[in-house]
């Protein structure tokens, strides 16, 4: 490759996979601080919360039409929820409708779009290398003696999602596709977007406070504390692994968003 050819591979990579790692590292924080304030021992939310993290931001990053597609559809469901309920935020109808609503746009993507199984084995690609990186880095956390704050957390989670994810993308993803029926496929990564929104939303919305006693009150309050943590950790663990992996030859863009 020549060197002007290689040097925007690289920049490409540097931005895409910046503010790919920002988003993951923002959901991870969240996301990991609301199952902790739930009860869940730190280990446990570190797993599910990489695995529902990189799951949304695979979505975002190799299957983009539908996962916009599905966040779209879950905003305006809940905005319309809003208005129906007299703003009375519930999260298991709210997060039902937003889900409902990306499925329906999953499915109309579906049947105009080829290729579309590829949506849900990108998908469960993310899924399966966040479990994994989230069993490594819970692994560490319980060996290191140290407290590790949230920055060195979601840098090294997005690393090492995004070096499982880019490794074992094609060998999943074609495994997946050949089982999973295409007219299922978007619609069903449309509902998981949607539910993401939805719940997002009722976060945001204040809902979590009033269902939640003061204690757990100020934890939650602690959620957007760290984010700016997750964002920033994220952002550099995500430029660092990708210019990397580019550098390495391992090319991150290539596969097509499909």
């Amino acid at each position: 490759m020549p060197k002007r050819e290689k040097g925007a591979a690289v920049v490409a990579t540097l931005f895409v996979w910046g503010l790919a790692g920002a988003l993951f590292g923002s959901l991870f924080a969240g996301l990991h601080q609301v199952l902790w304030t739930l009860g869940l021992p730190d280990w446990q939310a570190v797993i599910l919360g990489a695995g529902a993290a990189a799951m949304t931001t695979s979505a975002f990053y190799s299957a983009m039409p539908v996962a916009l597609l599905g966040a779209m559809a879950g905003v305006l469901a809940s905005m319309a929820y809003l208005v129906a309920s007299g703003h009375d935020l519930r999260l298991v109808p709210l997060s039902i409708a937003a889900a409902a609503a990306g499925f329906v746009v999953g499915g109309l993507y579906a049947w105009m779009a080829r290729g579309s199984e590829r949506p849900l084995a990108h998908t469960a690609t993310g899924l399966l290398s966040g479990l994994a990186a989230g069993g490594v880095l819970s692994a560490v956390l319980a060996l290191y003696p140290g407290a590790i704050g949230m920055f060195v957390r979601s840098a090294a989670i997005v690393g090492l999602v995004g070096s499982a994810f880019t490794l074992s993308r094609r060998c999943v993803v074609a495994a997946f596709s050949g089982h999973c029926p295409r007219l299922l496929s978007a619609p069903v990564v449309g509902a998981l977007i949607g539910a993401v929104v939805g719940a997002g939303i009722w976060i945001v919305g204040g809902a979590a406070d009033a269902a939640l006693d003061a204690s757990s009150k100020g934890a939650i309050d602690q959620v957007l504390a760290q984010v700016p943590a997750g964002f920033l950790g994220g952002m550099l663990g995500g430029a660092v692994t990708g210019v990397l992996l580019e550098l390495a030859g391992i090319h991150p863009n290539d596969e097509p968003l499909v």
